[in-house]
């Protein structure tokens, strides 16, 4: 019996692939943003002897959380077992075990335990804890299990690819332009309109309506991380209907006196079975990688090239001023 205000739960997927590969899915947390659907952003830290520390930003029933686990992985045995060190209310406290065993007929068994406690043991708490488990853990074990099967295919749909500009400036003045993104419907001519929550400080909810150059609008809804003056990460939260994922960084590095190069990564996974929808009969994966890059770089050219303009702008006038 697990003592008074500690609650357990597990959750489990059968999967048609080898032990080995499912492991190795749940062990690597560095992909897990690009693989699971409510993980937001992962700062991994090793601490040697299979031990490591996670920063972890997701979701939970519609709402960000960030927390900070322990793990100790142990490849031999296929059992990950993890605790957070600093957890996010009505969480007082979490832990739990993946564990993966190889079963007959090349069928792989994945268990994913929990055992938490709310704050002040309260009902409401322990109620949203665990609605949040139970969604995050079935999402994740379909993840898990839609990768492991479609390994294969995996590294063909999944590519990245970066643009960036040198600003006469520092890195706080691009830094602020890109993290202000509030403001972007004003500074930006392909932003409509912006919802905008910082709730938590450094961690951003938006909705964004973007113009095309056609005249047609769509709208993202992303979660952004923001490190100041060193680096933006993003998710969106529902990506465009071409592609299944969609994580984007903009960096910012100092070259030389009073010069930052500007940066804007994208790493994107190709949705293959919407790819003649989308874009027409005959299209093919390649097709599709051509037309992302196309349009999401295009964007993010256009949002840094913007950048550059106003910090120089700013820096003109300050000179004359």
């Amino acid at each position: 019996m697990p003592p008074k205000g500690r609650h357990t739960t597990s959750h489990e997927v059968d999967i048609k692939a080898p032990a080995e590969r499912v492991y190795r899915i749940v062990a690597d947390a560095a992909d897990w943003p690009q693989r699971f659907v409510p993980t937001i952003h992962v700062e991994h830290t090793g601490l040697g002897a299979g031990a490591e520390r996670l920063e972890i930003w997701a979701t939970g029933n519609g709402e960000v959380k960030h927390w900070t686990s322990r793990r100790e992985l142990d490849p031999a045995a296929r059992r990950v077992e993890f605790r957070q060190e600093v957890s996010s209310p009505p969480v007082a406290s979490m832990g739990g075990t993946w564990i993966v065993s190889q079963e007959p007929n090349g069928v792989t068994r994945l268990v994913l335990e929990h055992d938490f406690e709310a704050v002040d043991d309260d009902p409401e708490g322990v109620a949203w804890i665990t609605r949040a488990t139970d969604r995050n853990s079935a999402t994740e074990l379909g993840n898990i299990k839609a990768l492991a099967e479609g390994w294969d295919r995996l590294a063909e749909l999944t590519f990245s690819f970066e643009d960036s500009v040198v600003v006469n400036g520092a890195p706080e003045e691009v830094y602020d332009f890109l993290y202000r993104a509030d403001l972007w419907p004003e500074r930006l001519p392909h932003v409509a309109s912006m919802k905008f929550a910082e709730e938590e400080p450094g961690v951003q909810e938006m909705a964004m309506e973007t113009r095309t150059k056609d005249g047609s609008t769509h709208t993202t809804e992303s979660v952004r991380v923001c490190f100041p003056h060193e680096r933006i990460v993003y998710k969106q939260l529902v990506p465009p209907s071409l592609m299944t994922a969609h994580l984007g960084e903009w960096t910012f590095t100092a070259e030389g006196e009073g010069r930052v190069r500007a940066t804007s990564r994208h790493t994107v996974t190709v949705k293959e079975d919407a790819i003649t929808t989308v874009l027409g009969e005959g299209a093919t994966v390649q097709t599709a990688k051509e037309f992302i890059r196309k349009a999401a770089g295009g964007n993010s050219t256009a949002t840094l090239n913007l950048a550059k303009e106003f910090v120089e702008a700013r820096r003109g006038e300050a000179r004359h001023g």
